[in-house]
C-alpha cells in the first residue's frame, strides 16, 4: 500500500539503535562482557519486549551485573539503507536532525560514517532520555520547528512512537527485536507511517517533493535558518544504552 508524507513536515529525525545502526553486535558484545551467551541475552530481552517489560530487566534474570563500559559503535554497524534515506531527505529540502539515547562517542562515529545531519541531540548532555516527553520538546528547540512539523523515525512504541506522537508526527520501523514485536501491537496504529526499511522512506521523500517547483525549496526551514540550534555530544558524554 503506498504510503505520503504527513502535510507540513519540514524536519526529519532519526533514532540511532535499530534504525540507523544495527545492533546485533553490540549486544553480542555485552553479553559475552558478562559471560553469557548472546543468543541467551536476546532471548531473554525478546520475551521482556514481548510482556512490555524494561530489557534492563534482563541482567537481573540472568543473574548478572550490568555491563558499566559502553560499547562503541563502529562503520559496519550502520545498515545499509541507512545513509541513503538520510542523504535523500537532505537532498529533497528536509532540515534532518538526529536523536536517541546513543552510547557514549556516537556523535563522532555518525560523523565519520557520513551522517553528518543538521543537528544531532545529546540524551547525556540534555540530561534527559527517550521516553521523557521533554526529550521531544528539546528536539523541537533545537530544529527551530513546531512539533507538527517533525516527523520522528524510530522503531520502538515505548521510546519513540507513544512520546512522540503527543505531537509529532512519527514513522514505524519495522526491524530490529522492538521494531518486528511492536508492529504486531494494535498502538503501531499510532505512527503515521510503518516501513519495513528505510529505502522505502527515501521513496516517500522523494515522491513528496517530486512535484516542488525547481526555483523554490521543498521546505521553508533551510539549514541556514539561524533558528536551527546545533547540538554536538562530547566525548564525555555518556548517554544510557537504548
Amino acid at each position: 500500500m503506498d504510503q505520503q508524507l504527513p502535510g507540513r513536515v519540514r524536519v526529519v529525525v532519526f533514532d540511532v539503535g535499530e534504525t540507523l545502526i544495527d545492533e546485533s553486535r553490540l549486544w553480542a558484545q555485552q553479553a559475552h562482557t558478562v559471560g553469557v551467551s548472546p543468543f541467551t541475552l536476546m532471548g531473554v530481552i525478546g520475551a521482556l519486549i514481548e510482556q512490555q517489560e524494561s530489557h534492563h530487566k534482563a541482567w537481573d534474570i540472568l543473574g548478572v551485573e550490568a555491563p558499566s563500559a559502553a560499547t562503541e559503535i563502529r562503520p559496519g554497524d550502520f545498515y545499509p539503507d541507512a545513509l541513503d534515506c538520510l542523504l535523500a531527505a537532505r537532498d529533497t529540502g528536509f532540515v534532518v536532525g538526529i536523536a536517541g539515547n546513543q552510547l557514549a562517542g556516537a556523535t563522532s562515529c555518525l560523523r565519520a560514517g557520513g551522517f553528518d545531519a543538521d543537528f544531532i541531540a545529546s540524551a547525556a548532555k540534555w540530561g534527559v532520555a527517550k521516553p521523557s516527553t521533554s526529550f521531544f520538546s528539546l528536539i523541537a528547540d533545537a530544529s527551530g520547528a513546531e512539533p507538527g512539523e517533525i516527523l520522528y523515525v524510530g522503531d520502538r512504541l515505548d521510546n519513540d512512537i507513544i512520546p512522540a506522537a503527543v505531537g509529532f508526527r512519527t514513522a514505524l520501523l519495522r526491524r530490529g527485536p522492538w521494531g518486528q514485536i511492536h508492529s504486531r501491537h494494535v498502538d503501531s496504529s499510532l505512527a503515521d507511517l510503518r516501513l519495513d526499511s528505510l529505502t522505502e522512506l527515501a521513496s516517500i521523500f522523494r515522491a513528496a517533493t517530486s512535484g516542488a517547483p525547481a526555483e523554490q525549496p521543498a521546505n521553508e526551514l533551510r539549514r541556514d535558518d539561524p533558528a536551527i540550534r546545533t547540538v554536538r555530544a562530547s566525548d564525555a558524554d555518556r548517554p544510557s544504552y537504548r
